[in-house]
């Protein structure tokens, strides 16, 4: 797919003209079986872990059991893909910023489906703050003390992200924009070794997911600067966003819901829908999600494909800005 802006935009806005397939199984008798939920990251990852949260509650609605089916890489083009050509009504994936907003903008051959059109929303249950973070040791405190770092060591300016493709790489981008700083972006697989080169002082800061980062902190080894969303995350008031320290028009979360393919019949897609909403709506379980340093965040079937749609428009116009393209 072609990577100009006007292209990007007009594959979104065409997504919702697009009838959905049917298929010959009839959605009355569904779930016939256990439902397979395929992420894009390792075992023990965010997704793993909200989908195990949700374990219990989603198999008293539904009927069935479930299961987790990994399959990271490709900024979650690769579970994207998996999910697509399941076709048995069964097999859904949990979706993100990544897999269907920011690697529209960024992947220039990231394979022959759209997302938006082949693999939609379900619905949307949760987010995570990203937290701007830099090793303990250095001279600074806030916002304004690494800008004026930057600026004063051009060597030094450089940030780690999970991978390309990733809210890690584009919040650090943003960031730089924002500021009116250039940053160079180095890529690390995944978000451990992207936090360990922070730590061992291989670049000056990061911008991801804060579980990721939060033993560290705590334990005195990094220090937490802002969270990237327009409001203090819940879990960690205490620290200030990076809008309250000078950055303007900085809200960026990593959310995450259910997708899947065009192909499955309505009825299933409103009734999972239902499903994962009621869940977030129990007070437990919101605790749960806050615990792990993570939002509830639940929306609707229709509002969920609008706003992915919105972000996508979003994270184009970031991505086209900066140069980022990942072959």
């Amino acid at each position: 797919m072609p990577h100009s802006r006007r292209n990007l935009l007009g594959a979104a806005a065409a997504v919702l003209a697009i009838p959905r397939r049917g298929v010959a199984q009839p959605a009355g008798a569904w779930p016939e079986k256990p439902l397979r939920f395929i992420i894009s990251a390792q075992v023990g990852g965010v997704s793993d872990i909200f989908i195990r949260i949700l374990e219990n509650r989603l198999r008293e609605r539904l009927g069935q059991g479930l299961y987790v089916d990994p399959r990271p890489g490709g900024g979650g083009m690769i579970a994207a893909e998996t999910a697509i050509r399941a076709g048995d009504n069964h097999s859904f994936t949990v979706n993100h910023i990544a897999s269907h907003a920011i690697s529209l903008a960024v992947y220039r051959n990231r394979g022959p489906f759209n997302p938006h059109v082949e693999l939609p929303g379900v619905c949307r249950f949760a987010r995570l703050p990203n937290v701007l973070i830099v090793k303990a040791d250095k001279p600074i405190h806030t916002v304004a003390e690494l800008v004026a770092y930057i600026r004063a060591n051009p060597r030094e300016a450089n940030f780690s992200s999970a991978s390309p493709g990733t809210s890690s790489q584009l919040s650090g981008l943003l960031f730089g924009q924002r500021m009116g700083v250039e940053l160079t972006h180095v890529p690390y697989r995944g978000t451990a070794p992207a936090m360990q080169a922070v730590l061992n002082g291989q670049v000056l800061f990061n911008i991801d997911n804060a579980p990721v980062s939060r033993a560290l902190v705590q334990q005195g080894a990094l220090r937490a600067l802002g969270v990237s969303t327009a409001e203090r995350a819940s879990t960690m008031p205490e620290l200030p966003t990076l809008q309250e320290q000078g950055v303007p028009d900085f809200d960026v979360s990593s959310w995450y819901g259910i997708a899947a393919p065009a192909a499955v019949p309505r009825p299933i897609v409103d009734r999972l829908a239902a499903a994962f909403l009621e869940a977030m709506a129990d007070p437990d379980i919101a605790r749960r999600f806050r615990e792990v340093g993570a939002e509830p965040w639940p929306l609707g079937t229709e509002e969920y494909r609008a706003f992915m749609l919105a972000e996508t428009r979003r994270w184009a116009a970031v991505a086209e800005a900066a140069g980022a393209t990942v072959e």
